[in-house]
This record gives structure tokens, C-alpha cells and sequence, in this order.
């Protein structure tokens, strides 16, 4: 089996979008997994610098579901410009994968 499967990352304000946005998209089937992890953001918004804490969003899908998956969370997102970030799985578990992979169908 070909692995084809990305990580894609996004933020939201409050663990309330975070749990509406994973639900929305592991529904859609976009995505096998969501994560969600408080952390804290340091970052450059229209010239100042701020500090936030943010909710984040581990996004398990394949390559195949990327593009509806970006304009899905551009649609649902709170954010005037959303963090939205594509890593490739360079490996892991064959199984584990796999069962990303099943779960878009």
C-alpha cells in the first residue's frame, strides 16, 4: 500500500470550536482522527505582536481529502485568515495507515 496520508494542523479560539470543528470534519469524512491540545500561540497579527492561548487541531487524513478538508475548515473556521498547515506522513505504523486510509473509503 501506497501511503499517502498528510497531518494537517489548524487553531481555533476555544475548546468549543475545536470539538465542533473535529466533529464537523471527522463527520464529513474528511479525516479518520482530530486531536485537540491546548497550547499557546506567540505570533505576528496586523504589525503587533500577541500571545494567545489557542486550542490546536492534529487533522489525520490522506493526500485525496486535502482540498475539501482546507475549504471545509475555511468555511467553518472563526478565524479571519485560519492556520492551515499540510505535513506528509513520511512513515509510521503499516496498520495504523491503513486505517486512516479506510476510514475516508
Amino acid at each position: 500500500m501506497e501511503n499517502n496520508c498528510v497531518i494537517v494542523f489548524t487553531t481555533v479560539a476555544t475548546e468549543g470550536q475545536a470539538d465542533e470543528l473535529a466533529r464537523s470534519i471527522v463527520s464529513a469524512g474528511l479525516a479518520a482522527c482530530v486531536q485537540i491540545e491546548p497550547i499557546r500561540s506567540v505570533y505576528r497579527w496586523k504589525g503587533e505582536v500577541c500571545a494567545e492561548p489557542e486550542i490546536r487541531l492534529t487533522i489525520k487524513t490522506a493526500e485525496r481529502q486535502y482540498a475539501a478538508l482546507e475549504q471545509h475548515i475555511k468555511a467553518n473556521h472563526a478565524y479571519e485568515t485560519p492556520e492551515i498547515v499540510k505535513v506528509a506522513i513520511a512513515g509510521g505504523s503499516r496498520e495504523y495507515l491503513a486505517w486512516i486510509d479506510e476510514c475516508l473509503g
